[in-house]
């Protein structure tokens, strides 16, 4: 028979063995099961565009794997801050993310708030997709070097139209300025649309456009596509030759990524992200990303924390040399 003493001795250790289990889980966020409930996944986008479809393929795969709904939440505006502010100030549980884009670590470099390595727990890249530098067909230019040695003979004559100040197409064509000497003068727009449109019709001569918009205009005559952006050639873009082979050192990569609220436990982090990394590698989503123009990108928090620290670095130093500054 155990003498009192020593049973309440065993009784009080398992108790605190207990106690340490539980703050053991809590704190590396595999407490109970996850997920319990529907997951939201915020798009700083409007329904429809890249974000949005990678999310909901992304969110499909997911609820096959966890049995829960995942609910895409289009908040668009202020060039993603409004998507951005709404997921930092969401309960870090593993139930808020955010499907943020290269737009997004620019705005909020800009903006010098929200830095996406810093003020939230990155999940994983999850594509990315190549721009194209295009010309209206009216301008005699076939050919990146042509492109350079025209707007320098016309400086600020040559006039190119953006999605809007700090976007995507207005840093790709500010890097290269900055890297070629060519002097290409602004025209921001309320959106890729209306400075795809413009390009058209010839009110502006030059854009860098997502390959997926350019392909079909450029194939029946109304764009000439010069040059792709990514460092190589690609299959999402075969016939273009990559600005790189004329500018050497240039890039810019349009990318996809998932973010949670800073806090998230890493436990979630880290699940989110494998499951995601397994979708990533079925034959479907990879179609589906090439039908919308991107590439599965193979990624890790930790990864994809050091590509959104250099991210983070390398547009900031592209905003202060052109002097770009948030509208008012």
């Amino acid at each position: 028979m155990i003498a009192p003493t020593r049973l309440c001795l065993h009784f009080f250790a398992a108790v605190a063995l207990l106690a340490a289990g539980a703050v053991a889980r809590a704190a590396d966020g595999t407490a109970g099961v996850y997920p319990t409930k529907p997951i939201r996944i915020i798009i700083a986008t409007t329904v429809g565009s890249g974000p949005d479809i990678l999310a909901r393929q992304i969110g499909a795969k997911l609820t096959q794997v966890w049995g829960q709904q995942i609910v895409i939440d289009p908040r668009a505006g202020a060039s993603g801050m409004i998507g951005a502010e709404l997921t930092a100030n969401s309960s870090a549980d593993g139930y808020t993310l955010w499907m943020a884009t290269m737009s997004h670590v620019i705005a909020t470099t800009m903006y010098q708030r929200l830095l996406l390595a810093r003020d939230f727990a990155p999940i994983t890249q999850v594509a990315s997709t190549p721009y194209v530098i295009a010309v209206t067909a009216a301008l005699p230019v076939n050919s990146i070097a042509e492109l350079i040695a025209y707007a320098k003979a016309r400086p600020g004559q040559v006039l190119y139209g953006s999605a809007g100040q700090g976007s995507t197409p207005h840093l790709c064509i500010e890097l290269f300025k900055s890297m070629t000497g060519a002097d290409l003068l602004h025209v921001p727009y309320r959106g890729a649309a209306p400075a795809l449109t413009d390009l058209m019709s010839g009110h502006v001569q030059v854009s860098c456009v997502a390959a997926p918009a350019v392909q079909s205009f450029s194939r029946s005559g109304k764009l000439r596509s010069l040059g792709v952006t990514t460092r190589r050639r690609t299959l999402l873009a075969a016939d273009v030759p990559a600005v790189a082979e004329t500018v050497a050192g240039y890039e810019l990569v349009g990318w996809y990524g998932l973010l949670a609220p800073l806090g998230t436990p890493p436990a979630i982090v880290n699940r989110i992200s494998a499951e995601i990394g397994r979708a990533l590698k079925t034959p479907e989503v990879q179609e589906r990303l090439v039908s919308v123009g991107a590439e599965a990108v193979e990624s890790s928090p930790v990864a994809f924390t050091k590509f959104l620290q250099q991210e983070t670095l390398r547009w900031g130093k592209v905003l202060r040399e052109a002097g770009i500054k948030p509208v008012p």
